[in-house]
């Protein structure tokens, strides 16, 4: 196992955690865990109050990156501009895939499904779990444009509701 890797990321910096979205490590700690010393990120999710520890070794493994850059939020963003592509697939089935875009932690997979599940005032409601979903997404971009534009919330917020208020009906 080479040591290189493990220098990618640092305390302070943002990362993205695949399963729970923005997160910033505050400190990189050793632990002994069944008689092997393990080094681990402590990151914290502070919107979600929670703090994860993640080996080090296995941090790019299970998918945990840094913030995107700001091309790849400006692809996001077209992504959102674009039309609803909606399966005709059954519900359970198409919210799988949603599910699982979400948890990808590819950002431009996140604004597919805001983008496939955003309804505009004047279009027929969303169900309970569409809404769910479409809350998990459009949170995840939103903090991630955030952290990438420098951190305010409210104005990437702002930005996202522009963008699909631009959209093609």
């Amino acid at each position: 196992m080479t040591k290189t890797k493990k220098n990618e990321f640092r305390p302070n910096d943002y990362v993205v955690y695949p399963a729970h979205g923005v997160g910033q490590i505050m400190s990189i700690e050793e632990q002994e865990v069944a008689g092997m010393k393990l080094e681990l990120f402590v990151i914290s999710f502070e919107k979600d109050k929670m703090t994860l520890r993640v080996p080090t070794h296995k941090a790019t493994e299970i998918g945990m990156r840094s913030l995107s850059s700001p091309d790849v939020v400006s692809a996001a963003m077209k992504t959102l501009r674009g039309k609803a592509k909606v399966k005709r697939a059954m519900w359970s089935r198409r919210a799988q895939e949603y599910e699982q875009k979400i948890n990808s932690g590819d950002l431009i997979a996140i604004a597919e499904v805001v983008r496939d599940l955003h309804r505009a005032d004047d279009q027929r409601e969303q169900s309970y779990s569409e809404r769910q979903l479409y809350e998990a997404a459009l949170e995840r971009l939103t903090r991630e444009v955030a952290a990438v534009s420098g951190g305010d919330e409210t104005a990437a917020a702002r930005q996202v509701d522009e963008v699909l208020g631009l959209r093609a009906a």
